[in-house]
């Protein structure tokens, strides 16, 4: 690739995503954009870039960003986050529900990539929640900016090497069904926490939030490590004013807000609170 391509594609990814892109990820890029050249069966990195260039470009700038952002998970992924969940935050909530009127108990994953991330939320709110408050509502609202990856969360189905290791034999028991013949090594979600679910495409820095109903949680993990300092600080601020007083934020454990002008505090590596007497 060169140096004036990629220039051209991490200004472009950056104004349309807030990915930044610096040099360490060149070969990233370049890997990713040799999928994109075989999709649209453009000879070069050059002539891809002049197409990029042009009016009729804009469904594949979804796919480069889509082809740049989308990474490897699996269900229960940084596993403290989904104890934290059953041991504190649930019990928590429930207790105040009343006292503050609550519809729901509702949890947003904002990067929720093909799934894995709510549906492993749903299977522990699942868990937890009726031990607690077994006449609560719930739900769990999951966003991305790809809308390839959101078609496959929604179809719920998985390989056995994203769950097993991950899923308890119980758990897979009773939240998923597995393949037989064609689909033999595949599971799909139950209808019991995948209607549970639901997703919609949404671009967290370009979008404003449609959601009208605060959080008890907001997980947005393994996001901020594509975005710059200001674009950080900008997305933790918007994300703070959708978390009720006294919830929690989700963060990737290689993420940090040291550094960043926010209203939250530390609970514990990469969870963060809004403060309980923080005004809606």
């Amino acid at each position: 690739m060169r140096d004036s391509d990629y220039e051209f594609i991490r200004k472009l990814v950056y104004e349309r995503s807030r990915i930044n892109l610096g040099s360490d990820k060149r070969e990233l890029v370049t890997a990713r954009l040799g999928k994109r050249l075989r999709a649209t069966k453009i000879a070069s990195i050059n002539e891809y870039c002049d197409f990029l260039r042009t009016d009729s470009a804009e469904e594949e700038v979804g796919n480069l960003i889509d082809a740049i952002s989308t990474n490897h998970t699996f269900f229960f992924r940084e596993i403290h986050h989904f104890d934290f969940l059953r041991n504190t935050v649930i019990p928590e909530m429930s207790a105040r529900r009343r006292e503050e009127h609550w519809r729901a108990f509702r949890i947003w994953s904002a990067a929720s990539s093909s799934g894995e991330e709510p549906y492993s939320l749903a299977i522990e709110t699942a868990e937890a929640l009726p031990k607690s408050a077994p006449d609560w509502d719930w739900e769990i609202e999951a966003t991305d900016i790809s809308r390839r990856i959101l078609d496959k969360a929604r179809a719920g189905i998985y390989r056995d090497e994203a769950i097993s290791g991950h899923v308890s034999p119980e758990l897979i028991r009773k939240y998923f069904q597995k393949g037989f013949g064609p689909q033999e090594g595949n599971f799909r979600i139950k209808p019991v926490v995948q209607n549970q679910v639901n997703f919609s495409y949404l671009n967290l820095i370009g979008d404003a939030f449609p959601f009208s109903e605060p959080f008890q949680i907001v997980v947005c993990r393994n996001v901020m490590i594509y975005f710059d300092r200001p674009t950080q600080e900008e997305l933790v601020n918007k994300l703070s004013r959708h978390i009720v007083p006294g919830g929690y934020l989700f963060v990737g454990h290689s993420e940090s807000l040291t550094g960043i002008r926010h209203s939250l505090t530390m609970v514990k590596p990469a969870i963060y609170r809004r403060p309980p007497g923080a005004r809606p």
